[in-house]
């Protein structure tokens, strides 16, 4: 662990002594601390001098503590972010635990088909061991075939599920335990989540299955996706006590952590922490989750208190560590995060290799990433075609338009979906639009019937390469075919109406989406949009972007205010109150914030001013 801190120092993540260690931010500061007896957690507004210091004990209890407290004004407290898709959606892990376990799933509450592209790690919140998931992989087939009970629930969409329920047992089908799981899982892998909370339920009203800990924190996470963090911690309460247990407050530290709910997240693990519930590496890695988007600099600090608990880094924290070193553009930094990682005994898997080309890539080492793909491959194609998914659109990237023919023309004598999305972001990376258009083509002549994430996929390479015809004609077939539209959807036609400078029509589409209660648009849906009104200089609608992404649940971060000043940059006007703002927000002007304020400041001194004055 000593070895993991150190390689995290180049990201700025601040040194260590003592048995205390603080992190600040705007409206909270998160102190670190070891403290004997019981759980200290109040709020304080003195100023970091005046606050009672607590010292590492002699006598160190096992249980340490997330100590909220007021704060003092700090310039720069808040880390640069350099990532510009911290509000992107990640793929989820789908592998079912057992036969009749239904599988948690915790990432972001987009409610399209699954995402399976290299995106930033996820995690699942009923994460098994190693053993224990060695030993369900045995037992179990990678993937779960939709059962008869799934298909008659999508295949009803007007009608609501308990009637579907209703009507099954009614028809004296068999409703057995590997119906109803294989129902669940696969109305979570496709992120219908309203109603996989409706057959949670009904089966629990109607005594279909003995509820344990692992259902009930099913249906918590259910809950909050569905109806939000308040109603999550409702039901909580209403969970017996003796399933009241780590996997119940995990899985809602979890869902805090996906919607970016700091306040909310460091309350929970303040309540497991009070509660001496065990803590494990899944609840240090959703601290560490949350930090990498919210504030880097206090991921040394849960590195520190994982030391001092003696909690192990697994394969998914070192895969964090990696990506977040990968965003900052420290290579060396990763490198080296990599060999320790390696000197403990951890293999990268593929998903961790990706990642690592994928940052080799932006950084220009095109070698190395090269290297690192043929390390992926193995050898043998056969033996690791799981890979190519991911290799497909790194070669694209890296223009090697022959290891996209090679790979590609090996996948399509038995294509597999994600190959195919793969396949067709890579020609269109190479700007070969027929190439892409045929993969499409061969898709829907496999399938009978394509998801959102698909046409999305072709959608995004026209809005790319800025051909609106075509997008409007592909949409168009995606409405005639009956196929679901989303958030996914949603984002690739903003673009594509962006990029051929169709920025007010991009507008309305948004608003629409935004309309629809069920779902709402990607993060980056708002931020194109937002960011084309300030390189015009338009002010009103770059502020009016910056409102509705409010109401949409997005907390304001340093990305949104960088946007909103740089409107008032190009309109060459005075930008009013923005330092308070950003302080309300419990954000401080960094750098480029900073840099940005200055030239903008409706009160700064100048030469001619002084000679006026």
């Amino acid at each position: 662990m000593l070895a993991l801190r150190r390689a995290c120092n180049p990201l700025k993540f601040r040194g260590f002594s003592g048995g205390t260690s603080r992190a600040c931010c705007a409206k909270s500061e998160i102190v670190f601390s070891y403290v004997e007896g019981k759980a200290m957690v109040f709020e304080s507004p003195q100023p970091v001098s005046e606050r009672p210091r607590f010292y590492h004990s002699t006598n160190i209890g096992s249980k340490f503590y997330l100590e909220k407290r007021g704060f003092a004004s700090q310039a720069g407290s808040e880390s640069s972010e350099s990532d510009d898709d911290l509000e992107e959606e990640f793929s989820e892990l789908e592998t079912p635990l057992s036969a009749n376990e239904s599988v948690v799933n915790v990432d972001h509450l987009i409610s399209d088909d699954d995402i399976n592209d290299i995106g930033e790690p996820s995690q699942n919140a009923l994460e098994l061991s190693d053993n224990e998931t060695d030993q369900a992989e045995k037992k179990l087939p990678r993937k779960k075939a939709p059962s008869e009970l799934f298909k008659a629930i999508i295949s009803a969409p007007g009608v609501s599920v308990h009637s579907v329920l209703d009507k099954w047992v009614a028809e004296g089908k068999d409703l057995d335990q590997f119906e109803i799981s294989n129902a669940m899982f696969n109305l979570r892998k496709r992120r219908l989540f309203g109603r996989a909370l409706q057959l949670s339920e009904w089966v629990e009203a109607n005594k279909r299955k003995d509820f344990g800990e692992r259902d009930y924190a099913s249906r918590l996470d259910l809950i909050a996706k569905v109806r939000g963090l308040h109603k999550a911690e409702v039901y909580i309460e209403k969970i017996p006590k003796s399933f009241k247990g780590e996997m119940i407050y995990r899985t809602l530290l979890a869902n805090c952590v996906a919607v970016y709910d700091v306040k909310k997240a460091v309350e929970v693990f303040n309540k497991m922490k009070d509660l001496e519930l065990p803590i494990t590496i899944f609840s240090y890695n959703q601290l560490l989750l949350l930090y990498k988007r919210h504030d880097k600099k206090k991921i040394a600090d849960v590195l520190l208190l994982m030391e001092k608990e003696n909690v192990k880094p697994s394969l998914f924290t070192y895969m964090l560590l990696i990506d977040t070193k990968g965003q900052s553009n420290d290579i060396a930094g990763m490198d080296q995060i990599a060999e320790t990682m390696k000197a403990e005994g951890i293999e990268p898997d593929i998903k961790t290799q990706a990642i690592m080309a994928r940052h080799y890539v932006s950084g220009g080492l095109k070698e190395k990433a090269e290297t690192v793909l043929k390390e992926m491959e193995g050898g043998n194609l056969e033996e690791h075609r799981w890979a190519c998914q991911f290799m497909l659109p790194l070669y694209g990237s890296l223009g090697k338009a022959d290891e996209v023919s090679r790979l590609w023309n090996f996948c399509k004598k038995s294509p597999r979906l994600d190959e195919c999305v793969a396949a067709i972001e890579a020609w269109g990376q190479l700007k070969n639009i027929p190439e892409a258009e045929a993969v499409f083509e061969l898709m829907s002549k496999t399938w009978k019937k394509l998801s959102s994430k698909h046409y999305s996929t072709l959608l995004k390479v026209y809005a790319n390469h800025k051909m609106l015809s075509k997008g409007k004609d592909l949409i168009k077939q995606m409405g005639d075919s009956g196929c679901r539209i989303g958030p996914l959807t949603w984002d690739a036609l903003i673009k594509l109406y962006v990029e051929a400078g169709e920025v007010e029509k991009a507008d309305s589409i948004l608003n629409k989406a935004a309309q629809q209660n069920q779902m709402k648009p990607m993060f980056s849906s708002y931020m194109i949009v937002m960011e084309k009104y300030a390189k015009k200089g338009d002010i009103h609608n770059a502020e009016k972007m910056f409102h509705r992404m409010r109401q949409a649940g997005y907390q304001a971060r340093s990305k949104q205010f960088q946007t909103l000043i740089q409107a008032y940059v190009n309109a060459k006007a005075p930008c009013y109150g923005m330092r308070e703002r950003l302080k309300a927000d419990g954000l401080f002007a960094n750098k480029a914030v900073a840099t940005q304020l200055a030239q903008v400041d409706a009160f700064k001194r100048t030469v001619v001013s002084d000679l006026l004055d």
